[in-house]
């Protein structure tokens, strides 16, 4: 082999190794490019994922524009008609303590039970009377004896008056013989009096009830001794009837009619009773700023006195703002809605809330319905924001 020859062996070697060494880099070119497409693809799938599909967003910047998007509604007003809610305790409508009018002594018999129902005059208890008995005795024979001296008395007045014409007997005697017979008839009418007096009050060793009703409370046994100073002996709710004590703020309390229904709810149960207010406490308390609404029911089975429940007042109708509970915020300030004014800036105003229904919460007052209010996400918002308003059908 001569110089040229391998000259042209050792380029021809070279050339074959230079080859092998870019091949290995293209590939790698290659790959990197994959890895990127699959990044972009993926990329835009995930945007297309979050933001596709949705028909509204409530708050938030919106393609081709960086303020945040707010639902906002002009809510308008209207004659609503106004509702209060209440708790309270359920009572006797005239609760009647019943107890010992007369002498007392020991019980010998109680002839009722808590929940009867009973009459006027019914006899509730018995109190043994066989000493007060044996003082009627008494009495009624000393009607006896003083009716025994009237007639003695007025026999003797006849005689005289016979005796007077002939002048034997003078006129001061006739006198004196009418006295002792008027004196005699006097003491038969106080011993009748005496007798009745007695009789009266062995009656009222009976415990009746003054009035027909439900009896609630029973406070006594067989051979107890009871006398005026016992207390109540029965409790009688008068005919059955039954209230509820509505506890109410002192300005619903105004907005409530007397003659006003409700429907009340005992708790532990769902049965409803109609009710109608008879009475406004004329007092509001200081502490709690309320006042009693005394709500009229027919008796029930299920109203037990002591019971607590709620109850639903109709008020007064009242031309006013109703928006839904998303609107109204609250904080140590008060409460109060978010507005957006001509600018389209966030504008905070306070409102007084009234009832509150299923249908949202009546603003009583602080909004006119003309303005727009923001409806959701209010506590994403500052006051002076600008956003970009929209309503629910442009969602």
């Amino acid at each position: 082999m001569n110089y040229e020859t391998r000259i042209e062996a050792e380029n021809a070697g070279h050339g074959a190794g230079d080859g092998d060494m870019d091949a290995p880099a293209a590939g790698n070119r290659r790959k990197l490019w994959i890895v990127l497409a699959v990044i972009v693809v993926g990329a835009i799938v995930a945007a297309f994922m979050l933001t596709g599909g949705e028909d509204e967003v409530a708050f938030g910047a919106s393609e081709g524009n960086t303020l945040p998007r707010v639902t906002v509604a002009v809510p308008g007003s209207g004659t609503l008609q106004g509702s209060v809610n209440a708790t309270g305790t359920l009572a006797a409508r005239r609760e009647i303590p019943v107890g010992v009018v007369g002498e007392g002594g020991r019980v010998v018999s109680v002839t009722v039970e808590a929940g009867d129902w009973v009459r006027a005059g019914q006899v509730l208890a018995v109190i043994d009377r066989s000493v007060q008995n044996q003082q009627a005795s008494a009495q009624a024979a000393q009607i006896d004896v003083a009716q025994a001296d009237a007639d003695l008395a007025q026999a003797n007045l006849d005689r005289a008056l016979q005796l007077v014409e002939r002048g034997f007997i003078s006129q001061a005697d006739i006198d004196r013989l009418t006295a002792t017979r008027d004196a005699a008839v006097a003491r038969v009418q106080v011993a009748r009096a005496q007798l009745a007096e007695r009789r009266a009050r062995n009656a009222q060793l009976s415990v009746v009830a003054p009035a027909a009703g439900l009896v609630l409370e029973r406070s006594v046994e067989a051979g107890q001794v009871v006398g005026p100073g016992s207390g109540a002996l029965f409790t009688i709710a008068r005919g059955g009837e039954m209230e509820l004590l509505a506890r109410v703020g002192e300005t619903e309390l105004g907005q409530i009619a007397v003659g006003a229904s409700g429907i009340v709810t005992p708790v532990g149960t769902d049965q409803q009773f109609t009710c109608q207010i008879w009475q406004k406490s004329p007092v509001i308390d200081e502490q709690s700023r309320q006042g009693t609404a005394r709500c009229a029911l027919s008796y029930d089975p299920a109203l037990r006195p002591g019971g607590f429940a709620s109850v639903e007042l109709i008020s007064d109708t009242q031309v006013a703002t109703r928006l839904p509970e998303s609107a109204v915020l609250s904080d140590d300030r008060g409460s109060y809605v978010y507005i957006v004014d001509s600018d389209n800036k966030v504008a905070r105003r306070a409102v007084e809330l009234g009832t509150i229904s299923d249908e949202g919460i009546v603003i009583a007052d602080g909004l006119t319905g003309r303005e727009r209010v923001v409806l959701r996400a209010g506590g994403f918002l500052t006051e002076g924001e600008e956003v970009r308003p929209v309503t629910d059908s442009e969602g």
